[in-house]
C-alpha cells in the first residue's frame, strides 16, 4: 500500500477542484496512482466541478441567518454563473444553510468556513456537489458574523439576495429583543442600511484617512471662495458635518420619516420599551462588490 502524503492530496485537489477528504479517499483507492485517482473522482462525479472551475461567476446571492433569540447572525455571499441559478431554490437554500453554519462556527476566514461541517459533510463538499447537480461554477465569496454580548441582531435581504444586511444592536434587557417595537425598529434600520449604504454606525468609526481626504477637499473648495481663513475653516467644518450626516448611520435622516434621524428613532423606541437601544455596527454585502 502506497503512502498517501499531504502533498499528493494537495496535488489531486488542484487537478480536480474536489474536496480534500474525497481526494484522500480516491488516492487510497487508487493506491497512490494520481491518474487512477482522477478517474475515481470522475466516476464519482466529483471531478466534474474542475471543468467548470475556470468559468466566470458574475451572478449569485447574499443569504442571511439570524438565530431564534436574535443573539447570533450571519451573512454569506455565494457566486454562480447565471442569474437564473442565482434565484434557484437549491442554490439559495444552500446559501442560507452556509450562513447558519458560519454563524454557529464563527470561522476565521472563507477557507475555514469551507472546512466546517454542515449536515454531515464539509461546506466545500456540499458546494462541489451542488456544482455537479446544477452544472455551473460556484464560489463562496465572503461572509460576516455578529454575536453581540448584550443585545440582538437583525437582517434584511433586498432584491432577492442582491444586497444583504446584518445590523447589531446593544441594550440591557434581554426581553427587549422580543418586543414588537424593537422588531419593527430593527427591520427599519436594516432596510435603511440596504438603501443608503452608510460607511459605519457612528462617526468615530469613519476611517481617519477618509476624514482626512474629505477635509482636504473641503478646505480646497473653501480656499477657492476667496473668503478670510477663519471663514474658510468654518466652511470646511460645516461641509464635514454634512458629510457625516450622509455616511454615518446614526446621523442619517430616517428614510421613512425625515423629521427623525436614526439616533432619534432609537431614542424614541428606547423610551417606548423602557430600555436604552444603541446601533453598534452593521455589515452590508452587495453582490458583486467584493
Amino acid at each position: 500500500m502506497a503512502q498517501i502524503t499531504a502533498a499528493m492530496v494537495k496535488q489531486l485537489r488542484e487537478l480536480t477542484d474536489s474536496p480534500m477528504m474525497e481526494c484522500k479517499k480516491a488516492l487510497v483507492e487508487a493506491d497512490g496512482d494520481m491518474d487512477a485517482a482522477v478517474d475515481v473522482l470522475r466516476k464519482n462525479g466529483l471531478a466534474a466541478a474542475a471543468k467548470k472551475a475556470g468559468r466566470a461567476t458574475n451572478e449569485g446571492a447574499v443569504a442571511a441567518y439570524v438565530s431564534d433569540d436574535a443573539t447570533l447572525g450571519a451573512l454569506v455571499e455565494v457566486a454562480c454563473e447565471t442569474d437564473f441559478v442565482g434565484s434557484n431554490p437549491k442554490f439559495t437554500g444552500f446559501a442560507a444553510n452556509v450562513a447558519k453554519c458560519a454563524a454557529e462556527n464563527e470561522p476565521a476566514d472563507v477557507e475555514a468556513l469551507l472546512a466546517c461541517d454542515m449536515d454531515g459533510e464539509t461546506v466545500e463538499a456540499g458546494l462541489t456537489e451542488l456544482i455537479h447537480i446544477i452544472g455551473e461554477n460556484m464560489k463562496l465569496v465572503r461572509f460576516a458574523v455578529r454575536k453581540p454580548a448584550h443585545g440582538a441582531v437583525a437582517s434584511y435581504i433586498h432584491m432577492g439576495g442582491k444586497i444583504g444586511v446584518l445590523v447589531e444592536f446593544a441594550f440591557d434587557k434581554p426581553e427587549t429583543a422580543s418586543t414588537e417595537a424593537f422588531k419593527s425598529f430593527a427591520h427599519d434600520v436594516a432596510m435603511q442600511v440596504a438603501a443608503t449604504a452608510p460607511i459605519c454606525a457612528v462617526r468615530e468609526d469613519v476611517p481617519a484617512e477618509t476624514v482626512e481626504h474629505e477635509v482636504a477637499i473641503y478646505k480646497a473648495q473653501a480656499a477657492e471662495s476667496g473668503k478670510p481663513e477663519a471663514i474658510q475653516e468654518k466652511m470646511a467644518v460645516g461641509r464635514l458635518e454634512k458629510f457625516y450626516k450622509g455616511v454615518v448611520l446614526n446621523e442619517q435622516e430616517f428614510i421613512k420619516d425625515s423629521s427623525l434621524t436614526i439616533s432619534k428613532y432609537a431614542a424614541k423606541v428606547s423610551k417606548e420599551v423602557g430600555d436604552t437601544i444603541k446601533i453598534t455596527g452593521f455589515d452590508r454585502l452587495a453582490h458583486g462588490e467584493a
